[in-house]
């Protein structure tokens, strides 16, 4: 049994850890013989010895503030995608009235849009969180109202002739299949809501990893950036999967397959 789970790893991950150890490999390799500056782009050694000598400054501090930011816009962006892509789906004028402005949001560029909420939020953690609201909710919507759209129509109409009302048709046949798409949204939601919140906190803000990269960048401390970089790739990548394992779980109590 052992051995089996260990050759399914190895084949479905093995290719992936090769690239990059390969990568990294070759990486080390230029930054030794001094190919392109260090203060460009340095040695995954010195970035992680940089990670090394902040980490005190960059888990204790600024981790945890760019963390919050990151769960209070995605509790925010799914809550609100969730409930508007239903009453889209429920109330045809809604989604008529709405979807064209949901889109139009998403054309206005964020950097354009953060002195707007810094004005109107301060330099506060809710300026940062709505700057992560306005880049996470769309995914939620589009997943909740499209998964809704295609799920339960072989149904429906046997299910009015005996009586049942649009919420017991929604919430016994639409709703679980709609759910794929849903998590589709959402692990997609939690990938923007890191990129949001670290451009909250380039455009305003006194602390999270974005703003602690953008300070290193100013002084030129390339290792230090990349540190923060790295913790807020490897930040998205565990959220990503966290949300992978919960939609794995909830689709599996419900005998669902993708």
């Amino acid at each position: 049994m052992r051995v089996s789970i260990s050759r399914t790893f190895l084949r479905d991950y093995g290719p992936f850890a090769l690239l990059v150890l390969v990568t990294l490999a070759g990486w080390e390799f230029a930054a030794w013989l001094k190919l392109v500056p260090a203060f460009i782009l340095p040695a995954p050694t010195a970035i992680w010895t940089a990670l090394m000598e902040q980490k005190e400054l960059l888990f204790g501090e600024h981790l945890p503030a760019t963390l919050q930011e990151v769960l209070l816009g995605f509790v925010l962006s799914a809550a609100c995608g969730m409930l508007l892509g239903t009453g889209m789906h429920m109330f045809t004028p809604l989604e008529k009235a709405l979807y064209p402005l949901l889109v139009i949001s998403q054309t206005i560029p964020l950097i354009a849009l953060s002195p707007i909420f810094i004005m109107w939020f301060g330099y506060t953690l809710w300026s940062k969180v709505a700057v992560v609201f306005l880049t996470a909710f769309f995914p939620v919507v589009v997943g909740t109202f499209d998964g809704l759209r295609k799920s339960g129509a072989m149904y429906k109409e046997l299910l009015l002739t005996l009586g049942a009302t649009r919420w017991q048709i929604l919430r016994k046949t639409q709703i679980p299949p709609a759910l794929p798409s849903l998590f589709s949204g959402l692990k997609l939601s939690m990938v923007y809501c890191v990129i949001g919140a670290t451009i909250g906190e380039w455009l305003g803000g006194s602390r999270g990893l974005g703003y602690f990269s953008r300070r290193m960048a100013g002084n030129l401390q390339s290792a230090e950036m990349f540190a923060a970089v790295f913790l807020l790739s490897a930040l998205g990548i565990i959220l990503f999967l966290f949300i992978v394992l919960l939609e794995k779980i909830i689709l599996q109590k419900r005998g669902i397959h993708r």
